[in-house]
C-alpha cells in the first residue's frame, strides 16, 4: 500500500511517501511496525493524538482495519479558516 505523510509528519519522516508491505491488521498495527524502523518514524509518531489517518482519503481512526485499503495517508489535524 502507499503511505502518505504530510505537514510536520513528512518534515520528521523524510519522506512524502513510500511503498509499504505490511500484515498489520489495523492502522495501529502499521504504526507499530513503522515506528519499529528507525528513530525518525518513532519520532513522527509519538503521540497519535496530535494525528489523524486517512484510508483510501476517508478518515478513520486508528483502530480501523486496513484490509484492502490501497493508501493510508498520516497529518495533523486541519484548522479552518
Amino acid at each position: 500500500m502507499d503511505v502518505l505523510y504530510f505537514a510536520w509528519v513528512r518534515e520528521r519522516i523524510g519522506l512524502p511517501k513510500e511503498r509499504v508491505d505490511s500484515e498489520a491488521a489495523t492502522v495501529a498495527d502499521l504504526v507499530a511496525e513503522l515506528s519499529a524502523r528507525e528513530d525518525r518514524y518513532a519520532a513522527a509518531f509519538a503521540d497519535l493524538s496530535a494525528l489523524r489517518v486517512a484510508l483510501d482519503q476517508e478518515l478513520v481512526d486508528f483502530d480501523a482495519p486496513l484490509a484492502g485499503a490501497r493508501e493510508v495517508a498520516f497529518f495533523p489535524p486541519m484548522t479552518g479558516g
